[in-house]
Parts: structure tokens; sequence; C-alpha cells
């Protein structure tokens, strides 16, 4: 993916996201392709040529990896793949697709003594999953979410709540060139890696840790996760943790399901969370 994609990858977004929402509303009928593509306005060639130009592969294809069948078969070969990136004590720069990401974390204790007036910069800019929010301090990118259509508001809001206290600056050219080189599927595995400073309770660092070892194309249940961090008991624990990852895709909550193999509970928004595993599913084909 070349940067002069992102303008065209997150237009395609709005209407792959409007098809799966339609599928999604539409289920127990099992629309065909040709219902899927007027869903969006546009004809069944149309909508083909549009999927291969965001995704690489047919929709057909595409609605393959969104089938109950493939997310319990995923659900079976993801966990031995966990547990192996887990027993080989990949604590360090964690392997995320052709990514590579440090942690930093603060505790809320850490934060209210060294927080105040932390220096932090955002900007809004486009992205293969429509438009996104990333904001940085000097140690590493604090926040990266994606933006509801109509709610630019409200996602800033969530970034000012994250981190209380602290003073912002807007910085949109810094942001676009962060955005572009976390989505660039061409990214060299030598590239330096992406630092992320997040903070949270003790329990809650121990998950977002845990996600950083799920490889791209895995697929992993709440229930995994709390056994994984010794707390076999705590799914709800662990899904309400997953719920407030401050760095969507950095810290790859998206690859995190129900047991059942469906696909929703996401931060940003259920069709937005099948886009990204159908997304990563066909690049690792």
């Amino acid at each position: 993916m070349k940067f002069c994609d992102y303008p065209q990858q997150s237009q395609d977004f709005q209407r792959v996201e409007k098809a799966i929402k339609f599928i999604e509303a539409n289920f127990s009928a099992q629309p065909t392709l040709d219902q899927i593509a007027e869903s969006v306005h546009l004809s069944k060639y149309h909508f083909d040529r549009l999927f291969k130009r965001w995704a690489g592969i047919s929709p057909i294809q595409f609605l393959q990896f969104m089938t109950l069948d493939y997310t319990k078969q995923r659900l079976v070969e993801s966990k031995t793949l966990l547990e192996t990136s887990l027993e080989a004590g990949l604590s360090g720069p964690s392997r995320l697709h052709d990514l590579f990401v440090t942690f930093e974390a603060m505790t809320p204790g850490d934060f209210k003594k060294q927080g105040a007036g932390l220096k932090i910069s955002y900007g809004f800019c486009e992205s293969p999953f429509g438009e996104c929010l990333l904001a940085t301090t000097k140690r590493g990118i604090c926040y990266l979410g994606f933006v509801e259509e109509g709610e630019k508001s409200k996602i800033f809001d969530q970034l000012l709540q994250t981190w209380p206290g602290s003073e912002f600056s807007k910085n949109p050219t810094g942001a676009i060139s962060i955005v572009k080189n976390i989505f660039r599927m061409d990214r060299q595995k030598s590239s330096h890696p992406f630092n992320i400073q997040i903070k949270g309770t003790n329990f809650q660092i121990n998950v977002w840790k845990a996600l950083l070892n799920i490889p791209k194309g895995c697929l992993v249940s709440y229930q995994d996760i709390a056994s994984y961090i010794g707390h076999p008991k705590s799914f709800r624990a662990v899904a309400n943790a997953i719920a407030i990852n401050p760095t969507a895709y950095l810290i790859p909550c998206h690859r995190v399901i129900a047991k059942s193999g469906k696909i929703h509970q996401y931060r940003w928004g259920s069709a937005r969370k099948k886009a990204l595993l159908g997304w990563e599913a066909a690049k690792s084909v």
C-alpha cells in the first residue's frame, strides 16, 4: 500500500462498513451479492472492484472470513500459536504483523505524580479504516482511535478523559506521518518499532501486553486471554480491559472474539472490527 492510497482507502472503507452493517441487519435473510452492492448504491461489478482495491480480494472471499465455521476454526488454531508466543516470553518488542511495538506503562498513581502538564500532540487523519485520531507524547503513541461518522468531538473528548490535566496541541502533519507508517503493508521488519505509552491498572496492563502477542490473522477468545494472564475466571474483567484499549490496532484488541465465534463488541463498532479482521485475513493468505 502506498501513501497516496490512503484517501481512497478511507473513502472505500465507508462503503465497506455500510455493506457489513447491511449484512449484519439482514443476516437471517442471507442477502445476495447484488443486494449487498445495491445497499451501498453500487452495481455488483463496481462493488467487486472496490473490494479488491480495498482488501485485495473479492467480497465473496472476504465474507468467508466472517462465517462462524471460519472463526471457530481460527479460535482452535490460534490458541496454540498464542500459547507458543507467550511461552517464548515476547515481552520486549512484540511481533504485530509487520510492526514491532514497545510498551511503556503507567499506573494511575504514576500518572498522578508525573502526568500534570504532560504535553500531548494530536491530529485527525485518514486510514484504511476511516478517519482516526492519533496522539503522542515525547515517549510515544498514547492514543489511537477510529472516528465514528459525525462523532469527531466525541472521540476527542475520549482522548481528554484518557489523559486529564495534560497540555494538548494540534500536529496533524506528525499524526499523518505516523499513521501512514502504521498501516503500510511494505514496512520493513528492520524498521524502528512503534513506542506506545499508556496508563492503566496492573490488571489492564497485563491484558494489553498479552494482546500484543496475538499474531496477525489469528483469533482468540476472552477466556483464552484470561487463562493466559493467570485469571481464568476473570474473563469479564478481561473483556472490560479490552473494551477500553486506548491504542486501536497497535494493541490488537480486535483479534479477541466470543468463544462462540461471533464477532461483536468493539469500541469502534462491530462492523469495523469485522473489516479489520477480514482485511488482515486477506493480507495473511
